[in-house]
């Protein structure tokens, strides 16, 4: 990512997870066996669940089928990047003639436990493996298809964990398939003289959404009906496959989550990867870039890991002129993208978190003058103005301005940005996820001075069913109902209405409609005044907001 007025580390939000989740204290969210009438079949009692054994082309696979869910796990989607084959571009996976057990998921890939979102164990290399949920019960027609390709600043996580049964039995329907994806400097190294193609993480995804065109019909599901979907360092994939030459056709429409394509758009240029690729290099002993390439390919797994640039900043999609031809801010602006129907979106406190965190981890309360202290480190010259802007008199606790401030500069400018670029081109549906209180990451200590709201990860509670967020009370299932109806909608029919469900309007650049998603209050929201877009983008002429 190209350096910017105003800086944020991901690593500062890391350490607001850090200092707050813990990852021995997961609990299970929502079960996915409820049902409502926002958007949810529940079983008949005389349906004919479908088979547990299905054949890919690849050979047979044999699922689980309980709660009106077929789900199949660790399905290689390519053969395993390891030996010869690290740093290569995915391989055809070998076939097989057995049915293969998939009823519980594979490894996850290899990445740092130094943070609570780090997968347990830290993963492997033989992690091409994806996940495929539908719903129990024979349907007429195909299904749709959702790929998710999961966030973490494209250095942690895995698509197991994202459990995807009642996004699968929405009333419509869908084939949802979480993948696994190269991440760190197995996916995203660029070291001089490393023999090894950039973006192996971008080649993986574009290999799993082969294995959906291969394959989907075999689960009911639509191959040329196929939805990309990703939040965070998974909306910034997206963003970065509607560029890619390598990933057109392979999906049909796209929902981004938390994540710019325009402005910084998660991407780095090849000079800012290969400074990163250098340092990994040096820290795992191998300095002489004459011997790059066979030194760091005899170290191990741990080795590399142990050498990586761990937190959220070391990694992102290279710009290469092949796999990622140029920056997505620079081809959507001009219009060369997939032109899909799109629906985008960010939370509406997407840094709360991160500014609780020091009364989260002191138990006391951020102050008025602390709060002028952080704008000023932050901001510099700029602070004075914003400080008028956001006075914190004006907001029930002066961590609730710091909030305001972080996330309108960091990321509700951008997407606007991103949403105004786009629907030039493409029909573009924008909202902002406003629950007043969204579940938490479980067991963590909220600030007692103000609401966190909707802050960065949590929306994912009301798609998913993921062991890192509390359970949904009631108020918040019924939202959840409505959100995934939207969803499954769009992936259904690239539009978002349905009956049951408030009216959301194509945003246009003539008419910015932004859907407000909220308990009781789902509708139009003036989202440029809301996040103060016309003050940051006279603060910053050329839109350098950051993440």
């Amino acid at each position: 990512m190209s350096v910017t007025k105003y800086r944020i580390s991901k690593s500062r939000i890391a350490a607001l997870v850090a200092a707050t989740v813990s990852a021995t204290t997961l609990a299970a969210t929502v079960t996915a066996t409820g049902v409502s009438a926002a958007g949810v079949a529940a079983p008949r009692p005389d349906a004919r669940d479908l088979p547990a054994t299905v054949k890919t082309a690849e050979g047979p696979v044999r699922g689980t089928v309980a709660d009106g869910t077929r789900t199949f796990q660790g399905i290689p989607y390519a053969a395993p990047p390891t030996g010869e084959r690290r740093w290569k571009k995915p391989q055809p996976v070998r076939q097989w003639s057995s049915p293969r057990d998939a009823r519980s998921p594979e490894s996850a890939c290899a990445q740092p436990t130094d943070q609570p979102i780090s997968i347990k164990g830290g993963g492997s290399e033989d992690c091409l493996y994806l996940n495929v949920t539908t719903p129990a019960e024979r349907t007429t027609g195909r299904l749709p298809v959702i790929v998710w390709i999961h966030g973490g600043s494209f250095a942690y996580g895995d698509g197991a964990t994202y459990r995807a049964a009642k996004l699968a039995a929405a009333r419509q329907g869908a084939m949802v398939v979480t993948i696994n994806y190269r991440l760190g400097s197995f996916g995203f190294l660029s070291a001089p003289g490393l023999r090894a193609p950039a973006n192996l993480g971008l080649l993986d995804q574009q290999a799993a959404l082969k294995w959906v065109s291969r394959n989907a019909g075999a689960f009911g599901g639509d191959p040329r009906n196929v939805t990309l979907m990703g939040q965070s360092g998974g909306g910034y994939s997206v963003c970065a496959q509607m560029v890619s030459p390598g990933a057109r056709g392979l999906f049909h429409k796209a929902i981004v989550q938390s994540a710019g394509c325009a402005g910084p758009d998660g991407s780095f240029t090849r000079t800012q990867a290969e400074a990163n690729g250098r340092a990994v290099a040096k820290a795992a002993g191998c300095d002489d870039p004459r011997t790059v390439d066979p030194c760091l390919r005899r170290r191990t797994t741990t080795d590399l890991v142990e050498a990586s640039a761990s937190g959220h900043d070391g990694y992102r999609p290279v710009v290469d002129g092949r796999v990622l031809p140029e920056a997505p801010a620079r081809a959507i602006a001009a219009g060369r993208f997939a032109r899909v129907p799109v629906l985008h979106g960010s939370t509406h406190d997407e840094m709360s978190g991160l500014a609780g965190l020091d009364e989260t981890t002191t138990g006391k309360p951020l102050t008025a003058k602390r709060y002028v202290e952080k704008v000023t480190e932050q901001f510099g010259k700029d602070a004075p103005a914003i400080l008028a802007e956001y006075p914190a008199a004006k907001y029930p606790a002066p961590g609730a301005a710091l909030s305001a401030v972080l996330t309108d500069s960091e990321w509700s400018t951008t997407a606007l940005d991103t949403q105004r670029a786009m629907a030039r081109y493409t029909p573009v549906h924008a909202y902002d996820f406003a629950e007043t209180e969204a579940p938490y990451f479980t067991g963590v200590p909220r600030p007692t001075s103000f609401s966190l709201g909707t802050g960065h990860m949590t929306d994912l509670a009301y798609l998913f069913e993921n062991d890192l967020f509390e359970p949904l009370d009631a108020t918040q299932a019924g939202l959840s109902d409505q959100v995934i109806g939207y969803w499954s909608r769009f992936a259904r029919t690239g539009k978002v209405n349905g009956q049951g469900s408030p009216t959301w309007k194509r945003f246009t650049p003539r008419s910015p409609y932004v859907q407000r998603l909220a308990s009781g209050n789902t509708g139009q929201t003036d989202f440029a005044a809301d996040h103060h877009y016309v003050f940051w983008k006279a603060l910053a002429p050329h839109g350098d907001t950051v993440r």
